[in-house]
């Protein structure tokens, strides 16, 4: 079997060297690269199941980089940062970062980090391929108030069939709500459904990006009908999800 290839994005030779070593003791293959141009041959060469990103690269840049990844690909981003300021994390996720660690770390959760990403982006692959297989013949996305999903493809439309602009961290959260209608979650259980990570009560990341995904999918974001809020416990998904026919 072969191993999962991750993209270390760092400046300083010394970090790469480091996370190679770990990561490639963990049994993962390693390609390094510390400009924006490499990581774009890298992604476009294909394969790559996970990308580390430094956030300090060059100041902004790692942000810049990350949303420039996004654009063109869905493979997870780890950012990893000296800063721990939770506006930094913030604006990493907003910009489609699948999770965030701050320096100084241990090489292992880093990996444990990459290994539970790689393996949320597997586990909505085939949750996406069993959707294909769904009940009546020739469905393959799922539909709801309207508006679909493929979550083979991720490709989503609004009422109007136009393309929804979702994020990678909106689309993933969607999926899971998808895959839990009108049930009530709570924000412990959708981290946990997202990358298996444990909520912190300070933590207002779920909110954050529920209230994004809200304005892209609800009527009324002010109101929402889809995406309801229990209080004190979570959320619920409102809205019956069919399958749908596949887009012309």
């Amino acid at each position: 079997m072969s191993r999962k290839l991750v993209l270390v994005v760092d400046d300083d030779p010394k970090m790469r060297r480091l996370l190679r070593r770990c990561l490639e003791g963990e049994g993962f293959a390693v390609a390094e690269a510390d400009t924006e141009q490499d990581v774009i041959d890298t992604l476009d060469a294909g394969n790559v199941s996970a990308i580390t990103l430094d956030i300090g690269l060059g100041g902004e840049s790692g942000l810049v980089i990350a949303r420039n990844i996004r654009q063109r690909s869905r493979v997870p981003i780890i950012m990893v940062t000296a800063r721990s300021d939770v506006i930094d994390r913030v604006v990493g996720l907003e910009i489609g970062a699948d999770d965030y660690i701050a320096k100084p770390f241990h090489v292992r959760e880093l990996a444990a980090r990459v290994r539970a990403q790689v393996r949320r982006a597997e586990e909505f692959c085939d949750a996406g391929s069993s959707a294909r297989r769904g009940p009546a013949e020739g469905h393959d996305a799922l539909e709801f108030d309207g508006l679909w999903l493929d979550p083979e493809t991720r490709e989503a439309h609004d009422r109007n069939g136009r393309p929804l602009r979702l994020t990678t961290g909106e689309t993933d959260l969607l999926l899971v709500f998808l895959s839990h209608p009108k049930r009530v979650l709570s924000r412990d259980r959708i981290m946990t459904l997202l990358s298996g990570a444990e909520w912190a009560p300070l933590d207002r990341t779920i909110d954050n990006r529920i209230a994004r995904l809200r304005k892209k999918i609800e009527k009324d974001p002010e109101d929402p009908k889809l995406i309801k809020t229990v209080r004190g416990v979570g959320y619920t998904f409102a809205a019956s999800v069919t399958p749908a026919p596949t887009a012309a």
